[in-house]
């Protein structure tokens, strides 16, 4: 009484899933005896054997997924975290560099500096400047 066989020969004809495969009831017994691929293509050519329409996305989902969201629905930054501190850490690198090309901060403590802006020790250029002077750690000439 098992039609596995059948409807595993009827898929790979119609290309399609196993669960997609549906037979008439009435007229089992003809599937159940019929156990070749040309006996089932047969079947499918006087419509015994049919393959079953696949579903697609319902009218609803789609309609709820083009409908834009209202301002108030928003929420977090438009600026992702990741973008903020690489051009916070960009401006505070680009400075360290100036400092050091212009030779108002040693190699030293230029890489010390470095490290701890990469740490996050610094909350913008501004605050560099501040660290720098309260440390005194620009170069005397």
């Amino acid at each position: 009484m098992s039609l596995k066989t059948q409807k595993r020969l009827a898929a790979s004809i119609l290309k399609s899933g196993e669960t997609r495969i549906k037979i008439d009831p009435e007229q089992i017994d003809r599937v159940e005896s019929a156990i070749t691929r040309e006996e089932i293509k047969k079947l499918i050519h006087e419509g015994v054997i049919k393959k079953v329409k696949a579903k697609g996305i319902s009218k609803g989902r789609k309609k709820a997924s083009k409908k834009r969201r209202t301002p108030g629905n928003v929420k977090g930054h438009s600026i992702s975290k990741k973008e903020l501190w690489v051009n916070k850490i960009r401006k505070i690198r680009k400075q360290l560099k100036t400092l050091r090309d212009k030779k108002l901060i040693t190699k030293k403590v230029y890489r010390k500096l470095y490290a701890m802006a990469k740490g996050g020790a610094f909350k913008d250029s501004a605050h560099l400047k501040e660290y720098i002077k309260m440390h005194n750690l620009i170069r005397k000439r």
